[in-house]
This record gives C-alpha cells, structure tokens and sequence, in this order.
C-alpha cells in the first residue's frame, strides 16, 4: 500500500531524507524508530503528500499521495491538536469527515469509530476535559471515521498509561489482521517490539529494516542512534 523509492525531502534548503525505500503491504504493522531529527515525522507527512519530495517517488495504493488521501487515515501527536476548541468528542471524530459532503451516515461513522477505540460514552463531552489516554483514543477514532486502508501515526504511545497502551495495541493488531497497512512513527522499543511485524531504522536514511527478531546487530543501532541498544 505504501511505496517509497529513492525519496529525498530537503526543507529550508536542507536535506531530511536521502535515498529513503520503504515498502508497507496490506497486513503490515511497520514501526519507524530513530533518533530525534531523524525525518520520522517528515516521512509521514511526505506520505501524506504534505510535503514535496524533491527526488524519487511515494505511491500509496499505486497513485500518489494527494489522490490518495480518502484512504489514508493520520493519527498526529497529540499537542498538534486543538484541544481548545470547543467541540465535542463527537464533532471532533466528524470533523475528519469535513471534505465530504454531509450525510446522515457520518453520524453512524463517527459512533462506530469511537465504540473501536471504547469511547461512545464519551461522545458528548467537550474533548478539552479529556485526560490524555482518551485524547489519544479520539484521534485514532477520528482517523478510522475514514475507514482508511493505509493508517499512519506518530508516537501514538506517547504519556498514555498501561490498559490504554494495550489497547491501543490491541486495536492495532485487530487492524493488522483486516489487512489495513500500518505505519507508525515511536520512540518506544518494547512497545514497537511487541506490535509490530518489522522495524525500519531510520536516521536521514534506511539504516536496517526487518521483523523484531532479526534485528539483533549492535551495528546497526549503533549507526541509527549513535549509541547500542
């Protein structure tokens, strides 16, 4: 579902990802790990077609991003939110919704995308009360309102506690299995570990990419992070 060959980024002038491939099929849970500044984020927004990329190529589902973007749902760090606004719960999930034309059916969209992420009860409160677990849950609900066949997140395990964690986990896994392709941005290693079918290192470039298991060379961490893990 996701292609990227040879990509490159450059912002201001500077280059953030050179020579980047990555391929994500349908069923696949891929986590990106690296360093801080190590164009994670910038991957996933070039995925998004948010940003240009000034070589190469990303296709999502075999057309480019922006003619993509009905099946791609995005979950972003949280503080990227306006958790101000004074929505409820509920619009906050619709408002993903926004550039299709309104019908009845969004409703029914939007309560089943909160009863995936257990937060129908909450579907009326003003989404600035929410503790910072059931924030995370809205923003995935509001990506799944889109029924996306491709789903990217950023540090979506980021402050939340233990059951919220597993069952965002556990979300991600039942996903997995109805061959939504995954791909999601951590810093959380045993998080990554446990969830997902591989991992690509990432530093400007692909330093290593494969299941959990396999990658056991301190070499490559060591030229990921700078330092073994």
């Amino acid at each position: 579902m996701i292609d990227a060959q040879g990509v490159r980024v450059e912002l201001a002038g500077r280059t953030v990802l050179e020579d980047v491939r990555l391929v994500v099929a349908p069923g696949e849970l891929v986590g990106l790990i690296g360093p801080n500044g190590a164009g994670k984020t910038t991957l996933l927004r070039a995925v998004l077609g948010l940003l240009p990329v000034s070589a190469g190529r990303i296709t999502v589902g075999g057309r480019g991003p922006r003619q993509a973007m009905g099946t791609v749902g995005y979950v972003p760090q949280r503080h990227e939110f306006a958790w101000d606004y004074p929505i409820s719960v509920e619009k906050a999930v619709r408002s993903a919704l926004a550039h299709r034309r309104f019908t009845a059916s969004h409703r029914a969209v939007a309560e089943e995308a909160l009863s995936q992420v257990d937060m129908l009860a909450l579907r009326g409160r003003p989404i600035g009360e929410l503790s910072g677990g059931q924030r995370q849950r809205v923003l995935v609900a509001r990506a799944l309102a889109l029924r996306p066949r491709v789903l990217l997140l950023d540090e979506p395990f980021t402050g939340l506690d233990t059951p919220t964690q597993q069952a965002l986990t556990d979300l991600l896994t039942k996903l997995r299995r109805e061959d939504v392709a995954v791909l999601m941005t951590t810093h959380d290693l045993p998080a990554a570990r446990q969830v997902c079918t591989r991992l690509c290192l990432l530093n400007r470039t692909v330093i290593a990419d494969g299941p959990p298991d396999e990658l056991t060379d301190p070499q490559v961490w060591l030229k990921a992070f700078g330092v073994p893990i």
